[in-house]
């Protein structure tokens, strides 16, 4: 149970980052905060799936996490050269 709250907390902070630098007006962190929820959120998806039977469906879902994380340091490597 604890492993739930601390990916829900995670994700809700990234959230709340990613709401903070839309309000500021920097866009490229609030992208890099956004892709950042979506890595972490299919990423569990994955395990949950997996753990309850759907092999196919934790498949996809760890697919799209990778592509999401591949984003993710794309969009850092933009905002940081």
């Amino acid at each position: 149970m604890k492993k739930n709250w601390v990916i829900g907390i995670v994700i809700v902070v990234a959230a709340i980052a990613s709401l903070v630098f839309i309000i500021l007006g920097n866009l490229n962190m609030a992208v890099l905060f956004m892709t950042a929820i979506f890595t972490l959120s299919n990423g569990y998806r994955a395990v949950s799936f997996k753990e309850k039977g759907y092999v196919r469906e934790a498949k996809w879902m760890k697919v799209i996490a990778i592509v999401f994380a591949v984003l993710f340091f794309v969009i850092l490597g933009i905002i940081l050269f």
